[in-house]
């Protein structure tokens, strides 16, 4: 099983295709992890509506996809300190693990705001970004709030030893600020990282949210009609090519 370790614990992680990297980061929050890109977090028994790029963009690139800390087959410490930075300190780290220098990446739901995080934290390292169904805050707090507590419980079930207090402070600063909760709207202002945005349309995914990353971003590209088998092809296409303009020759 291809884990790597981290002072803190060991992540799970693995590669398809090869060519230039992409790391993808899936959905699902808080669970976010890989097997998201081809099941729906809501429902495991129904298929994603969305692309697996594992699968369709494995033949160009070498597509680099993971279990986030503490979720799947994930296992690190928890720290009421832990915020968007220890997420960008694991990505780096399994870059570094990979030898990969320069990397695309692309994020469904908490991923897009992870993949914003790397854009800031490590603007020279990556070549270009795609934002699909962001999270954000729009006036639906009580949405995330929602989500850290189920996650609370499950990880309290599962270890004990875990104080409320350190998962109720991890929670706050993880969906505890705004906008799409990792940067702000003054950094996508000034974003140089090529960006292609997919807009949500639901609470966690605010349509408001993509929308404004759209309006911000200096370097920007959005596709509106994205979700659902009868788009699948055209979001495929969409960001195959979006990724191919951007790839260093």
């Amino acid at each position: 099983m291809p884990t790597f370790n981290i002072p803190d614990g060991e992540i799970y992680y693995e590669v398809h295709g090869s060519g230039f990297p992409l790391m993808i980061f899936a959905p699902g929050g808080l669970r976010s992890e890989l097997d998201f890109w081809r099941r729906s977090p809501a429902n495991p028994l129904a298929s994603a509506v969305w692309m697996d790029p594992m699968a369709v963009l494995g033949t160009k690139y070498q597509v680099v996809a993971m279990d986030q800390r503490n979720a799947g087959r994930s296992r690190t410490r928890i720290f009421a300190s832990d915020d968007w930075h220890i997420y960008a300190a694991d990505h780096l780290a399994l870059a570094n693990h990979l030898a990969l220098d320069r990397f695309h990446v692309m994020g469904g739901c908490i991923g897009a705001s992870f993949c914003l995080t790397l854009c800031e934290l490590a603007p020279s390292r990556i070549t270009s970004a795609v934002l699909q169904n962001p999270i954000g805050h729009a006036g639906n707090r009580e949405v995330f709030a929602g989500l850290v507590r189920t996650w609370a419980k499950d990880i309290r079930e599962q270890r004990p030893e875990v104080g409320e207090h350190v998962l109720k402070n991890f929670g706050d600063n993880m969906f505890g600020g705004d906008f799409v909760f990792s940067v702000s709207r003054e950094f996508v202002r000034q974003c140089k990282t090529p960006l292609l945005v997919l807009p949500g349309d639901d609470p966690p995914h605010p349509q408001v949210i993509g929308e404004e990353i759209i309006e911000l971003a200096p370097n920007v590209e959005a596709l509106r009609q994205w979700k659902g088998p009868e788009h699948l092809q055209t979001a495929i296409e969409r960001v195959s090519a979006f990724l191919d303009r951007h790839t260093p020759r």
